[in-house]
C-alpha cells in the first residue's frame, strides 16, 4: 500500500470514530467533563505504554524525552489536545453536539490556512472552488446561531493548531501520542485523587468499565490521526476531516434530537457539495497520473 493511501485510510478511520464518539461521552455523563478528560488521559497512557512495550520502543521514547525541545513540542501538543477534549466533552454533555460539529467544519479551513502559511501547500482552482463552497456552507450557520459561536471557534482553533504542532514535533504517531499523555498524566492523576477515586469511576461495574474504555476510544483515533498528519498534506487532511462533523451533526440531530433548522440543512448541503467537488478533483488527478 502506498504511503499516501495508508495516510488517507488512517484519516478516514480517525474521523469516522470521532464522528460517533458523542454517543460514548453521553454514556459517561455521570462524571463531570474535567474528570472524563483526566480518566481518558490516564487510561490512554496505560494502553499506549503497553503497545509501545510490545513494539520494543519504550527505551527510544524515554531517551527522546531527555531532550528539552522534544518535551516542549509534545507538552504543547498535549495541552492543546486536553483543552480541545475538555471543551468538546462539555459541549457534548450540555446539548451542543451540533455546535461542536460546526467547530469541526471550521477546522479544515484552519488546516488549509496553516498548510499554506507554514508548509507551502498550494491550491488549484477546483480546490479553491471546493473551499469556497464549504466556507459558504459554514458561514450560513454563523448568523443563525445568534451569537459568536465560541465553542465552535475554540474547538477549531485548538485542533488545527494541534495538527500543526504534531506535524512539526519530532516523534512519530505512537511515540508522540504516548509522550503527550505521559507529560499530562500527573495532572490527570492529581485531578482524580483530588476528586476521590470512588466518584471518579462511577458507582457500578458498567460505569467503571466505560471509564476504562475511555482510553481505548481516545487512543485509537488519535493514533490514526497522528499517522495521517505525517503521510498526507494538511489540505487533504482538512477535506477528509468533514467526515467527523457530519457524523456528529447526524448524531446530534437523529440520536439526541437537537434542533435542525432549515439554515443548518442548507449549510450541510453546501459543505457536502464542496467535499464532492474536491473528491472529484482528486480522482481526476489520480486518473490522469496513472495513464
Amino acid at each position: 500500500m502506498s504511503t499516501a493511501r495508508s495516510g488517507v485510510l488512517a484519516a478516514i478511520a480517525a474521523f469516522t470514530l470521532w464522528g460517533i464518539l458523542p454517543i460514548f461521552w453521553k454514556l459517561l455523563g455521570f462524571l463531570p467533563p474535567a474528570t472524563i478528560v483526566a480518566q481518558r488521559t490516564v487510561w490512554s497512557l496505560l494502553l499506549l505504554l503497553i503497545v509501545l512495550r510490545l513494539r520494543g520502543e519504550t527505551g527510544g521514547l524515554f531517551r527522546a524525552l531527555k531532550k528539552p525541545a522534544t518535551v516542549g513540542w509534545h507538552l504543547l501538543s498535549g495541552i492543546l489536545l486536553s483543552l480541545n477534549w475538555t471543551i468538546y466533552v462539555w459541549a457534548t454533555l450540555h446539548g451542543h453536539i451540533i455546535e461542536s460539529a460546526l467547530g469541526y467544519y471550521l477546522n479544515p479551513f484552519f488546516n488549509m490556512l496553516a498548510g499554506a502559511l507554514w508548509f507551502g501547500e498550494k491550491h488549484n482552482r477546483v480546490q479553491l472552488a471546493a473551499i469556497a463552497l464549504a466556507l459558504a456552507g459554514v458561514a450560513i450557520q454563523l448568523p443563525a446561531a445568534g451569537k459568536i459561536p465560541w465553542i465552535a471557534l475554540i474547538l477549531a482553533g485548538t485542533f488545527a493548531t494541534y495538527g500543526v504542532v504534531r506535524k512539526k514535533a519530532p516523534l512519530e504517531a505512537l511515540s508522540g501520542l504516548t509522550a503527550e499523555t505521559l507529560l499530562l498524566a500527573p495532572i490527570g492523576i492529581g485531578w482524580i485523587l483530588l476528586h476521590s477515586p470512588s466518584t471518579s469511576f462511577g458507582q457500578t461495574g458498567l460505569q467503571m468499565g466505560l471509564v476504562v474504555c475511555s482510553g481505548l476510544v481516545t487512543a485509537v483515533p488519535l493514533l490514526c490521526f497522528g499517522f495521517a498528519t505525517r503521510k498526507i498534506s494538511l489540505t487533504t487532511l482538512g477535506i477528509l476531516q468533514f467526515i467527523a462533523p457530519t457524523l456528529q451533526f447526524l448524531v446530534g440531530w437523529l440520536v439526541y434530537h437537537e434542533t435542525l433548522t432549515s439554515t443548518r440543512l442548507y449549510s450541510f448541503t453546501l459543505i457536502w457539495l464542496a467535499v464532492g467537488v474536491y473528491a472529484w478533483d482528486a480522482m481526476r488527478k489520480a486518473s490522469s497520473s496513472s495513464t
